[in-house]
């Protein structure tokens, strides 16, 4: 039993934190407050010695393979795959606003299925910005691609498990396998995200462009020319460039799979991913003799350091109580049956994720699920709920997830504004509705396949 003076100092730090996160100063980072809390949770001895060996166990793993991850899209960078990708998608489009639309989207879902949700981000957004300065779109026409992208890029995540660090973290938790995770999940996710697609198209029906045109000047495919669209050499290059972006494309893809073969046969996740990047840099090394030592100051660091910060001021509200009170209030409804379980929890797990960021949301929810004393099938119904609460139930508030905030940090640095108060306009419309549909779908797949 804690004293009252370190639940008083537990629950301020957590209340100190989020407000300086929502705030942010001056453009502060958000690892600097929720460092700040986790520093001050340990001081109030809500957090102990082995609790943050325990925290450092959950976390390492998934840290490193979605470093790991991030390492292979910085690695495509190099190849020139932004731009090349870029040229593929104006190409492909054929002029046609809302065709660009739709393989905007196609090109999110495939990154973080390919990679994660954060290294979709550090991606895609790049490649719609390089799309931007060569058609000539007006601010407003630009949102519809860049805030559906996100969207689907972090929502992208449900349906299997290794695409976002927060499910790795709570699948370890959990027990459960790569595999049946994906098994369980794909289906539902899937569908829940083509819903959420065309309530986007219909939300930014006005705003997308019919036609998109060309400057006089299309994308160099490489950084230091540029070419026409109709020249022979921007033609040439691009088909040249082609054979190889699709070697590495594989390579990944076989990287991918390899993820949920050692979890099925119970291998490191994380030490197959580290492989998987090592093999990529000394490729890049070789090809286009760049050091790996370049890699380290581009790998966004500061993502790992708030979302083990948050679990430590987590892990406080934890030990002080927190997760006890969700086991007596919500215990009695998620036993009731998989449909009040998936929608009651899936739902919490969105509230508490758009209040405190879907890392800490979803390990409050896991911890609790894991005290509840619910029978197989249902604690893994609820589980699979809270993923989805945490992963697309989350993006209501641009802080709601780690690849949103990531995203926000992007668009500043290309001088793109889109506030918070336009992006909760489209997400409120959106995104509960999705939410509700893609657990609802979750029960009736669970029942169809594995009842």
């Amino acid at each position: 039993m804690y004293s009252l003076s370190t639940v008083i100092i537990t629950i301020f730090a957590f209340i100190l934190t989020m407000v300086m996160i929502f705030i942010r100063p001056k453009n502060m980072n958000e690892a600097i407050p929720a460092s700040v809390g986790a520093i001050i949770v340990l001081f109030s001895g809500s957090v102990s010695t082995f609790d943050l060996i325990d925290i450092g166990s959950k976390v390492t793993g998934a840290a490193v393979t979605i470093i790991a991850t991030i390492v292979m899209a910085i690695v495509l960078e190099s190849f020139g795959f932004f731009r090349w990708t870029a040229a593929l998608m104006l190409k492909v489009s054929k002029g046609s606003g809302i065709r660009l639309y739709w393989y905007t989207l196609l090109l999110c879902f495939l990154m973080t299925l390919f990679f994660n949700n954060d290294g979709s981000i550090l991606i895609t957004t790049p490649i719609l910005i390089l799309i931007f300065k060569n058609i000539g779109l007006k601010t407003r026409q630009k949102i519809p691609y860049l805030l559906s992208g996100a969207l689907i890029a972090t929502a992208s995540s449900a349906p299997i498990g290794v695409s976002n660090i927060v499910n790795l973290i709570a699948l370890k938790i959990i027990g459960m396998d790569l595999y049946l995770q994906t098994a369980m999940m794909f289906v539902p996710a899937t569908l829940g995200l083509v819903f959420l697609a065309f309530l986007l198209l219909l939300v930014f029906r006005k705003d997308i462009p019919k036609e998109i045109r060309l400057h006089s000047y299309t994308l160099p495919l490489q950084s230091n020319h540029r070419f026409h669209p109709l020249q022979r050499k921007n033609e040439d290059m691009f088909e040249k460039q082609k054979k190889l972006m699709i070697q590495m494309l594989i390579f990944v893809f076989l990287v991918r799979i390899s993820l949920f073969v050692a979890s099925f046969f119970n291998i490191s996740v994380s030490l197959v991913a580290v492989l998987g990047s090592v093999v990529l840099l000394i490729w890049r090394w070789i090809h286009l003799k760049k050091n790996p030592k370049d890699v380290l100051t581009k790998i966004p660091w500061h993502i790992l350091i708030f979302a083990f910060g948050m679990y430590v001021i987590i892990y406080g509200l934890h030990n002080i109580g927190l997760t006890s009170l969700m086991v007596d209030q919500l215990g009695s409804i998620v036993n009731d049956s998989l449909l009040h379980a998936s929608v009651t929890m899936g739902s919490i797990t969105a509230f508490l994720s758009n209040i405190f960021n879907n890392h800490p949301a979803l390990m409050v929810s896991t911890l609790a699920l894991t005290e509840m004393g619910l029978d197989q099938l249902l604690m893994q119904t609820v589980y699979l709920a809270n993923i989805i609460g945490s992963d697309i139930g989350s993006l209501i508030l641009p802080i709601g997830t780690l690849a949103t905030l990531l995203w926000m940090d992007i668009l500043r640095k290309n001088n793109i504004r889109i506030t918070w108060l336009e992006y909760i306009k489209v997400t409120l419309i959106v995104i509960p509705p999705t939410l509700i549909l893609t657990l609802i779908g979750l029960y009736f797949w669970l029942l169809l396949v594995f009842v």
